[in-house]
């Protein structure tokens, strides 16, 4: 992936579903409203962004039923892929133009 191809990149070049991403690369699941606080969104616009997400392929959006229904986010094999490979990218180009000697990721 060049720099082209990084800003091409409609759904990780976006930095609110790029933190998304970032968030629950960690996580089993997340609940909406904890990506809610973390995030500092509206519940309008992170819906909008998981919607974008789960279009690519890259979250799962459903509901939970605890002691009510709640929603959860769960990120997909393909969306951890697709966002290791984004962040390996971004590395090698920040590498490439400042010319240091990055380790790997």
């Amino acid at each position: 992936m060049n720099l082209r191809e990084l800003a091409r990149n409609h759904v990780l070049g976006n930095p609110t579903r790029l933190a998304v991403m970032l968030y629950l690369l960690p996580r089993d699941r997340v609940l909406f409203k904890e990506l809610l606080s973390v995030l500092e969104l509206t519940p309008g616009n992170l819906d909008s962004h998981l919607r974008a997400l789960e279009k690519a392929g890259y979250v799962k959006v459903y509901k939970v039923f605890a002691d009510r229904p709640r929603t959860a986010v769960r990120i997909t094999d393909e969306g951890a892929r697709r966002t290791m490979e984004y962040l390996k990218a971004l590395r090698k180009a920040l590498s490439d133009v400042t010319g240091s000697g990055l380790p790997p990721l």
